[in-house]
């Protein structure tokens, strides 16, 4: 994984040029009437940048994120004004309403919720006095998306298992680390129970067949990313021999080939620089969630740093087809946000006189 250091000003960069750049703009709602047609800023007071509505919000995760890091200097400043005029209460009171209207149950459920979460931990993980007030700024429009969670689990019936937005694996990972964090108990256990429901039986996953021609995430890998979270380390090992029986245990990294953009000014097939980069956070992490000495280590550890090299190469901002997330991608797999996620955890037992 390459040194933070080396690309932190860069994708920064890439962030400030689309959380405030309001067009071209993906709105994405069913219209009641004639009053739902309005601007993305008017729809979205804090997130109507980078072309849609979860580009923005982890966008502006990267800004938090680095800031966190320790970057400096003009470009932090910039950073730092750029979140003081977004996340601000007026704002997020203005991105509750836009939730709370007609029709919109499922607004950017899960994939922008995810990150809408995210952005909350990052912030309550940070001891500082602007990570603070944007956190203030946030928790309404936080307990809102948690809440979509707990409305939405108890009625999914069956994971969804796609790369791109509405994948069910992702979406429960990143809110599974929020509620891990917040002390949510009531929405880890959901979620936990959740995704064991779905994917504890699950074998041989045909990642042969990825990626998809929009893929930006992998539907097996993302899974395995998901299930070091609910498992403890002797059942997970067990679980990635079926689930995956095909892992190399000679260290090779080509077992798994990166996807190729051959059109990076397309909006869909410039995901796949995307499904470099969530693939290599996502093998790293299963490496990491082995024990020391299983024979699969160094083929994940070299699988990862082959899909991240191909996906950093391609973080350019050339267009902003790629260039409005791609960074947010980077960042989080460079700065290693994928190994700070607890593997898993015994839940509290419920004491008498509590609802099951």
């Amino acid at each position: 994984m390459p040194a933070p250091a080396a690309t932190d000003d860069r994708f920064m960069q890439l962030a400030l040029d689309c959380v405030q750049r309001e067009y071209p703009n993906k709105i994405s709602h069913v219209l009641q009437g004639d009053a739902d047609a309005r601007t993305p800023r008017d729809l979205h007071p804090a997130f109507y940048g980078c072309f849609d509505w979860h580009s923005a919000v982890h966008g502006h995760w990267l800004l938090v994120r680095l800031l966190r890091g320790g970057a400096g200097g003009e470009m932090a400043d910039a950073a730092t004004r750029a979140l003081d005029a977004n996340l601000t209460p007026e704002a997020i009171a203005g991105e509750i309403a836009y939730f709370q209207a007609e029709g919109r149950a499922s607004f950017e459920r899960p994939y922008g919720l995810a990150w809408l979460l995210q952005l909350s931990l990052e912030l309550r993980e940070w001891d500082d006095p602007r990570a603070h007030r944007w956190l203030a700024a946030l928790e309404p429009l936080e307990s809102v998306v948690a809440d979509r969670y707990r409305t939405w689990l108890p009625n999914l019936v069956y994971p969804i298992r796609i790369g791109t937005h509405n994948q069910s694996a992702f979406g429960l990972a990143l809110a599974l680390d929020w509620a891990r964090a917040t002390g949510d108990v009531e929405l880890e256990a959901l979620i936990v129970d959740k995704a064991r429901d779905f994917h504890i039986a699950d074998r041989n996953c045909p990642i042969g067949y990825e990626p998809s021609g929009e893929d930006f995430l992998s539907p097996c890998l993302m899974e395995a990313d998901l299930m070091r979270r609910v498992m403890p380390q002797v059942e997970y090992v067990s679980w990635l021999s079926g689930f995956l029986p095909d892992i190399p245990v000679d260290g090779t990294g080509d077992w798994l080939q990166p996807g190729r953009v051959l059109d990076p000014t397309d909006g869909k097939l410039v995901h796949l620089d995307g499904v470099n980069l969530s693939r290599a956070w996502n093998l790293d992490a299963i490496a990491h969630a082995l024990p020391e000495g299983d024979p699969r280590i160094a083929s994940l550890s070299a699988s990862a740093d082959l899909h991240g090299r191909e996906g950093l190469a391609a973080v350019t901002g050339d267009d902003y087809a790629g260039g409005h997330w791609l960074a947010s991608f980077a960042t989080y797999y460079t700065t290693g946000r994928a190994l700070e996620a607890p593997q898993w955890r015994p839940l509290p037992p419920v004491r008498d006189g509590e609802p099951d």
